[in-house]
């Protein structure tokens, strides 16, 4: 174990309180070892982690566990089986795959953190969540200390979920992929204007990965130590996924707003309430009246001037001053629009309630 830290040094919004004990756990004996002990935060690389000022009790355990394990045609597709150690950088294994002519990846690339956490977000972009390529993970049961295999059905994977997010009851050790060797299907709108080809039409993977990280770094979405607004957690709120009768009570808050009826709906599949519908979470807030630079307690925080689902820490701020801002836009959105905004990263002692 490593002296004491602050959390701040540790995520990407550069903000969070002390912990007594830092440690990278390497192996599987490592990390049991390192999460027996009560309270103990496990963390990989910090991008989507909101920590309270006053800090943990606990230690911080860094999952370091790397290597690649490739089964070629293994699949039962023909897919190819790799396995991936948790503690690997995310997108340097995107990088190394992409450039190997690996398709499915592609999409994802530019976002920060490790790949542990893919699956217990279900990390999604431009297209493409982690449910579809996920083969299966290995997770370190925490309360027995055995290792267990889980499948997408024993995860649940959603919409940014898992049965594992925001609990400690596991630790994932590694994660495995269904990978193939082809052209990327290109099925995101602004991804395939920027490629200058059509919705369902497919791009070279590399030509993909390029289109993503431009797009991704016009938005801040890109980690640059020269750049403020990438001293985020990313994506703050959720898309909201609502019901019939909700997006009917919208449509006339809407135009009661704005004057106008139109709003980005996207079709979110179905419930027993009936079909439902994702909201875009930045066109709310801009709308609530939120717009990019908005800033929050003395201007310490903002949010991002490349993107409004981006809260950014300008300098000098504490996670109290994140949470008001944060606070102020989910109700300002509420009062406006009658939509609760939910907090895409992970809260550790605080919360927006």
């Amino acid at each position: 174990m490593h002296p004491a830290v602050t959390l701040a040094q540790l995520t990407t919004l550069g903000l969070g309180g002390p912990a007594p004990r830092f440690a990278v756990a390497s192996t599987v004996d490592e990390v049991r070892d390192g999460t027996a002990e009560p309270g103990a935060l496990v963390i990989g690389g910090g991008s989507n982690l909101v920590v309270a000022d006053a800090g943990i009790a606990g230690p911080v355990i860094r999952i370091g566990i790397e290597g690649i394990d490739r089964r070629v045609a293994a699949g039962p597709d023909g897919s190819d089986l790799i396995t991936f150690g948790a503690g690997l950088d995310w997108d340097a294994v995107v990088a190394e795959l992409t450039a190997d002519g690996y398709a499915e990846l592609a999409p994802l690339s530019g976002i920060p953190g490790s790949m542990g956490a893919t699956p217990v977000q279900n990390v999604g972009a431009y297209g493409l969540e982690i449910a579809e390529i996920l083969d299966r993970v290995t997770v370190l049961d925490r309360s027995s200390g055995e290792l267990v295999t889980m499948t997408p059905a024993d995860l649940q994977l959603g919409y940014r979920s898992s049965v594992l997010r925001g609990t400690d009851r596991a630790v994932v050790i590694d994660v495995t992929f269904r990978l193939t060797r082809t052209a990327t299907i290109v099925r995101y709108a602004e991804l395939a204007r920027t490629l200058g080809v059509h919705a369902g039409e497919c791009a070279p993977p590399t030509a993909v990965r390029d289109a993503v990280l431009a797009l991704r770094r016009s938005k801040g979405m890109v980690l640059d130590p020269t750049d403020p607004d990438t001293r985020s957690a990313g994506s703050f709120f959720t898309n909201p996924i609502i019901d019939a009768s909700a997006l009917q009570a919208l449509r006339g808050r809407v135009e009661e707003a704005t004057g106008g009826t139109g709003f980005p709906a996207f079709p979110a599949g179905t419930s027993s309430a009936g079909e439902l519908t994702k909201l875009s979470a930045a066109w709310l807030i801009e709308h609530a009246g939120f717009h990019k630079g908005h800033p929050g307690p003395g201007a310490r925080v903002a949010v991002s001037s490349k993107h409004t689902l981006a809260l950014t820490n300008r300098g000098g701020a504490s996670t109290a001053d994140l949470v008001t801002l944060a606070r102020e836009i989910r109700d300002g959105v509420l009062q406006r629009f009658g939509i609760r905004l939910e907090p895409e990263p992970v809260m550790i002692g605080v919360s927006l309630d």
